[in-house]
């Protein structure tokens, strides 16, 4: 039951730590404004004047962790501000907390762990925001990094949060530039220098079109004859785009490449198999029997050489 002085008690703290409490909470909004500018501000530092899609991706990961670092040292001086204002002894909780943390560390290792290991992998620019990398067996578009984890997002649209300690490998696949290599099948009849001819027409008219002409950074590199397979000789070649833009162009040479080999004949061959019975040492070949089966009636005989 509310009582004169019970009302009496509750206007003064109102009047006096309510509004200590107010305006520690009005600071911590405009200090976090403040942060948000100040980040924004040296992002644009980061960029150092360049506009390039990588210096982006740097900038954007700095700042971004300087603005979680600023955010959580705020929000960490505003609670122990509140609760002097609320007259609670902070040396014995700070002491208290000395102690647990100790304890704590023991069992935190993976944290600890963690938190090196972000370091480092933000000090060396390895990731960045925006990357597509292949890491902990996962692969995907980086869309998240602090020091405490990596999270990706993969191309089925799963999302993926990787702990820093578990990254010992990092394969980055559009760093500065990306490349896509072409393994093409051609049949063994197949002139392999007019299949080459027709790769580079290929990748010229690739290159002439505006909408892929910025993606590209340079002409395809023809690698060669690269290896006999059973049913195809493979030639190998490869391009080199703009980062993350390799399966763009990838996936455009090859839907062009299939029209122009149609045109011209050239040939992709489907797996076939020949058999050779062999020979004795008269040089006879032994009788191959053959089965043919054809609207369900059965003929049988032998071929001779």
């Amino acid at each position: 039951m509310f009582t004169p002085e019970l009302l009496q008690k509750g206007l003064t703290w109102l009047l006096t730590t309510g509004l200590k409490i107010l305006l520690i909470v009005v600071v911590v909004m405009i200090l976090t404004r403040i942060s948000r500018g100040l980040t924004g501000r040296l992002e644009k530092v980061f960029l150092k004047g360049r506009e390039d899609e990588e210096s982006l991706k740097r900038a954007k990961t700095l700042s971004g962790m300087i603005r979680q670092f600023l955010n959580s040292l705020i929000v960490i001086i505003a609670v122990m501000t509140i609760l002097a204002a609320l007259d609670i002894q902070i040396g014995p909780l700070l002491a208290t907390a000395g102690v647990a943390g100790l304890a704590i560390s023991f069992a935190a290792q993976s944290l600890i762990k963690d938190v090196i290991n972000g370091f480092f992998i933000i000090l060396w620019d390895q990731i960045r925001v925006g990357d597509v990398i292949e890491v902990a067996s996962h692969s995907g578009v980086v869309e998240s990094l602090n020091l405490k984890m990596t999270v990706l997002r993969s191309l089925d649209g799963n999302v993926h949060y990787i702990p820093n300690h578990m990254i010992d490998t990092v394969t980055n696949m559009t760093k500065e530039y990306s490349q896509f290599v072409f393994d093409i099948g051609v049949s063994y009849f197949e002139d392999v220098d007019e299949v080459i001819k027709t790769l580079k027409e290929v990748d010229e008219e690739l290159r002439s079109d505006a909408q892929f002409a910025e993606n590209i950074v340079s002409p395809l590199e023809i690698l060669g004859l690269d290896r006999f397979e059973d049913s195809a000789v493979i030639v190998r070649a490869r391009t080199t785009t703009k980062p993350s833009k390799q399966w763009e162009v990838g996936r455009e040479f090859n839907r062009r490449l299939k029209k122009t080999f149609d045109r011209k004949g050239i040939s992709i061959p489907f797996p076939h198999l020949t058999l050779f019975p062999g020979q004795n040492k008269q040089g006879e070949t032994p009788p191959l029997k053959v089965k043919l089966v054809e609207d369900k009636e059965v003929m049988t005989g032998e071929v001779k050489n």
